[in-house]
C-alpha cells in the first residue's frame, strides 16, 4: 500500500472531527510525519497501515481538540465549523471523503461534544471502526467507547429528530432565499421560527456579527439590512453537505456561504460563514 493513497480518507476523517479543512490536513501531515519517523521494520511490522493511521491521525486529533476551546476563546467573533462545497470535485469518492456526507448542522453538533465523544463518534458512526480499535486511539478501554458513542450518538439523534426530508428541506431554504431577495420583512419574520439563532463567523478578518443574532424579527432585519449595504451582492445557489445553500458572491468572488438548520418546516439556525480563510474551497 502506498500510504499517500489514504490522505484523502484520513482528511474526511480528520475533517469531521476538526471542522476545518486546514486543520485536517495539518493533521494528516502530522500523521504522515510518524510514519516515516519510523524505521523500515518497524513499519513492515504492522499489518494493516491503513489502521495505523486512521488510529494515528485521531490521536492527533484528540490532541489539538484538548487545546480548542483555549484556541476559541481567542477566535475573534463567532466560530463555525468550515463548509465544503458537495460537488467540488468529480471523483465521489473524494467527494464523500470531503464531506458531501456532513454537513454545518451535523458539524455544529459535533462541537457541542467532549472531544472524545467526538473521535470515537466520527470513527464508530461514520467509519464503521471496531470499539477495540477506537480504544486504541483514544485511551479508553473499548466499553468506555461504547458509552461515549451511546451519549454521542444520543445527542446528535435529538439534534437531528426534528430534521425533514432533504426536498423539504431544500424547500424550506429556497423560500427563505426568496423572501430575503424579495425583502419583505413580513414575509421573512412568518417564514423565521420564533426562536431562530443567526451566527456569523467572519474571523476577525471581515465585518460579522461579534454575537448570536436572536429571533424572527432580529434575524430577519439583520439579513435585510446585510443585503441592503451590499447592493453589489448576489444570493447564488450552491450545494453543501446539508444540500441547498447560498453564496455571497460580487464581482470579487464568494464572500460567504450561508446554510440553514431546518426543523419541520422553519429554519431555526442560519449559518453564514465569512472568513475567507474558510471559503478557500469555492472558487
Amino acid at each position: 500500500m502506498i500510504v499517500t493513497d489514504q490522505q484523502q480518507h484520513l482528511t474526511g476523517v480528520a475533517y469531521r472531527m476538526l471542522g476545518t479543512m486546514a486543520d485536517a490536513e495539518d493533521a494528516v501531515q502530522e500523521t504522515f510525519a510518524r510514519w516515516y519517523r519510523l524505521t523500515e521494520a518497524e513499519r513492515a511490522a504492522i499489518d494493516r497501515p491503513a489502521a495505523w493511521l486512521t488510529r494515528v491521525v485521531s490521536r492527533v486529533c484528540l490532541d489539538v481538540l484538548g487545546s480548542a476551546r483555549a484556541r476559541r476563546e481567542r477566535y475573534v467573533g463567532e466560530w463555525l465549523p468550515e463548509p465544503v462545497p458537495a460537488d467540488a470535485v468529480d471523483d465521489p469518492a473524494e467527494r464523500a471523503a470531503l464531506g458531501d456526507s456532513v454537513g454545518l448542522a451535523l458539524l455544529v453538533v459535533l462541537e457541542t461534544l467532549t472531544p472524545a465523544e467526538r473521535v470515537v463518534f466520527v470513527l464508530h458512526e461514520v467509519f464503521a471502526v471496531p470499539f477495540g480499535e477506537i480504544s486504541q486511539a483514544v485511551g479508553r478501554s473499548p466499553a468506555a467507547c461504547r458509552q461515549l458513542a451511546t451519549s454521542a450518538r444520543r445527542r446528535v439523534d435529538a439534534a437531528r429528530a426534528d430534521a425533514p426530508a432533504p426536498a423539504r428541506r431544500d424547500a424550506v431554504v429556497r423560500a427563505f432565499a426568496a423572501a430575503c431577495a424579495g425583502g419583505d420583512l413580513g414575509a421573512l419574520v412568518a417564514l423565521l421560527d420564533p426562536d431562530v439563532v443567526l451566527r456569523s463567523d467572519g474571523g476577525g478578518l471581515v465585518s460579522a456579527a461579534r454575537n448570536p443574532v436572536r429571533g424572527a424579527v432580529h434575524v430577519a432585519r439583520f439579513l435585510l439590512g446585510l443585503l441592503a449595504k451590499n447592493p453589489g451582492v448576489v444570493l447564488e445557489e450552491v450545494t453543501t453537505g446539508d444540500g441547498v445553500g447560498y453564496g455571497w458572491r460580487d464581482e470579487g468572488g464568494m464572500r460567504g456561504v450561508l446554510t440553514l438548520g431546518v426543523a419541520g418546516d422553519r429554519p431555526t439556525d442560519v449559518w453564514i460563514v465569512l472568513n475567507p480563510e474558510k471559503l478557500t474551497r469555492w472558487g
